[in-house]
């Protein structure tokens, strides 16, 4: 199933665009947390801490001394400050807001310490001054300090491969955790995509209701079921209309018959009038007419139903049209209907694969059209020509024809007419019905149009 695989790639191409704007929005969102939350190097506090070692000064009465600049920085920080002397290793200046609990003695390894970590808790930072240090205090919660900055060489030296291999470490868990999710989706997808496929041929469709998808598996089924019983209702319905048609058809051959055969008495008989005559004359044309008519529902529902199996083989269109043409030529003794031939003489041969007979009865329908809707009579014009794929056989006339609405109701409606205008003479259109059937049959096309003679014309095109 070609939908499946493509499932697949875009589920894949979606996880591997998935990690990678995570991975961006991760480090574009850290970098700029880290920004956000590192102070201006002029507000870090071991810039702070430098700034007031230097400012810190012995006044000339021996007292230290910050300048009210740094005072206000440090206020503004709620920092506090001592100094401590070199000599004596105890505090010699502090700020007003110092705390209590900070020594004022300390011992150099304390002052170191204090250098690199807490002192009570509170971050301190170191900045030099003269004869002695400031250490700097900060709010508890304001810094966090790594007091043990030691890392092991060869730890530093790999720190790239290392991040890599857990990176890809990452990766891997990750993979794996989509694709066995997604082989599960996966598995419930295949026999829905495969049930879609089948309910577009009509077959039964039974998905197994189990999985994230019941829900949709079901519906499926649902569907399927409803399908095959509207399937089967028509089945049902097509079989009693053809069963119908084949039985009234037989139902009326004996009568017709027999009303035929009186009719035909009657129109010969010495001892009627001429009106009787004449009415006798009617009563035989309209029964053959029904006759007719009866045979081509007949074939009509046959070719519908795929009843009538086609006998193709190699013909020759020319020759099966001119046989046609020549029987109409000589059953029209008043030539009323004169047929012309205008077929290209050097075309000898038009070679198709076709059912002759079926070809036939369609260039016979045509013409017979062409003579039951002209009762003052029309000069019928029939050719044939070819291309590099297809035959072209042309029936045209020039008699009453039809308009454009007519004619395209006739090129796109895909079943027979019946005509309310005339209860005299019905255009039902039966005979155009059974030549689209005839020439779909030959997997070619019917054309209906106005002749350029002033009539109707129809082009049946057969491929080779």
């Amino acid at each position: 199933m070609k939908s499946v695989p493509k499932l697949i790639r875009r589920f894949a191409g979606i996880w591997v665009l998935s990690c990678v704007l995570l991975l961006v929005v991760n480090l574009v969102g850290f970098a700029a947390l880290m920004v956000w939350q590192s102070p201006d190097t002029a507000d870090s506090p071991y810039h702070i801490a430098a700034e007031t070692g230097t400012a810190l000064v012995k006044s000339g009465s021996g007292d230290y001394e910050l300048t009210e600049e740094l005072s206000m920085k440090l206020a503004q920080q709620d920092a506090w400050a001592i100094f401590i002397e070199n000599d004596t290793l105890g505090v010699a200046w502090c700020t007003e807001n110092t705390p209590a609990t900070i020594p004022t003695a300390y011992t150099l390894s304390e002052i170191a310490d204090l250098a690199t970590g807490y002192l009570d808790g509170y971050p301190t930072y170191v900045g030099e001054s003269e004869n002695g240090i400031v250490v700097l205090g900060f709010p508890k919660d304001s810094y966090w300090k790594h007091t043990r900055p030691t890392w092991n060489y060869s730890f530093i030296a790999n720190l790239p491969q290392t991040t890599l291999l857990m990176l890809l470490a990452n990766v891997a868990v990750i993979l794996t955790i989509y694709v066995i999710t997604n082989m599960t989706l996966l598995k419930s997808v295949k026999p829905i995509t495969k049930g879609i496929q089948n309910l577009s041929t009509g077959e039964r469709v039974h998905i197994p209701e189990t999985g994230l998808l019941s829900e949709i598996s079901s519906n499926i089924n649902q569907t399927s079921d409803i399908l095959q019983e509207q399937t089967e209702q028509l089945r049902k319905k097509e079989t009693a209309r053809a069963n119908w048609i084949a039985g009234v058809s037989h139902d009326i051959r004996t009568p017709l018959s027999m009303i035929l055969g009186y009719a035909g008495q009657l129109e010969s008989s010495a001892t009627l009038t001429d009106a009787e005559h004449q009415k006798a004359a009617v009563i035989v044309k309209q029964s053959n007419r029904i006759k007719n008519l009866i045979n081509d529902l007949n074939l009509a529902s046959k070719l519908e139903y795929d009843m009538q199996p086609l006998k193709k083989r190699q013909e020759n269109a020319i020759a099966i049209v001119r046989q046609v043409v020549v029987a109409f030529m000589n059953m029209d003794i008043e030539e009323k209907y004169p047929i012309v031939w205008n077929t290209d003489e050097n075309l000898s041969s038009c070679i198709i694969e076709a059912d002759g007979d079926l070809l036939k009865r369609a260039v016979e329908n045509l013409i017979q059209n062409s003579i039951n809707h002209n009762e003052n009579g029309c000069t019928i014009f029939i050719s044939v020509a070819e291309d590099a794929e297809n035959c072209m056989i042309y029936i045209e006339d020039d008699g009453i024809g039809a308009d454009e609405k007519l004619i395209e109701q006739l090129n796109h409606t895909p079943h027979y007419m019946v005509c309310d205008t005339s209860t005299s003479e019905q255009r039902h259109g039966l005979g155009l019905l059974i030549v689209k059937q005839i020439i779909s049959g030959h997997n070619g096309t019917v054309l209906i149009g106005k002749s350029e003679y002033g009539g109707f014309k129809v082009i049946l095109t057969i491929p080779k």
